[in-house]
């Protein structure tokens, strides 16, 4: 079966997703270079590759929102009860050691 162009070509909001994706795989693999960084140069180049892909992850975001193709849900209040309840236990049996 012999392929198009079309049919490997991605959509605009298939390559946005794709983009967005990629974007937040670098957050990882920078952050994690960050915390392995050991010297200051290293750990600045780091933290500054992080902030700029991080721009870009927001603008790909704003970008697929103003076209209707990532639509975040608000969070449920009860989720953002039970997740500050966690926090505030964690927090002060951190407090108790």
């Amino acid at each position: 079966m012999k392929l198009t162009k079309s049919d490997v070509t991605l959509n605009e909001k298939d390559a946005l997703q794709d983009i967005l994706e990629s974007e937040k795989q670098l957050m990882t693999l920078y952050t994690t270079a960050l915390f392995e960084g050991s010297t200051k140069s290293m750990r600045k180049n780091f933290s500054a590759n992080l902030l700029g892909v991080a721009e870009n992850q927001y603008t790909v975001f704003t970008q697929m929102s103003s076209r209707g193709y990532y639509q975040p849900q608000p969070a449920n209040k009860n989720l953002i009860d039970t997740a500050n309840q966690t926090f505030k236990k964690q927090k002060n049996q951190l407090k108790a050691k």
